[in-house]
């Protein structure tokens, strides 16, 4: 038997500020993070970037960022990149 659960979610003022600043974040970073990935296939012979060399630079790059949110989503969003990159790629050959 497959259930679903819906939660209602009422934040206050503050923790829909941060919500709204964690989704900005993590829109910066998947798109920094797509924009490392096509200049290094479109400008190093058609190099690819994988997720395991993306999430070793995380800690690195931005330290600061490192202690707003989980790290655990930051590779999440990456690992959603890598799976729409490998996705892309399928669909390619197919």
């Amino acid at each position: 038997m497959i259930r679903a659960y819906k939660f209602l979610m009422r934040p206050t003022v503050g923790q829909a500020a941060a919500l709204a600043a964690m989704l900005a974040d993590h829109c910066s970073l998947y798109n920094g993070a797509l924009q490392e990935r096509r200049d290094a296939y479109r400008h190093v012979s058609r190099a690819s970037i994988r997720y395991g060399q993306q999430s070793a630079q995380l800690k690195a790059v931005d330290p600061e960022r490192q202690g707003r949110w989980s790290f655990s989503s930051q590779q999440a969003t990456l690992r959603r990149l890598d799976k729409a990159f490998q996705a892309f790629f399928r669909r390619i050959k197919a």
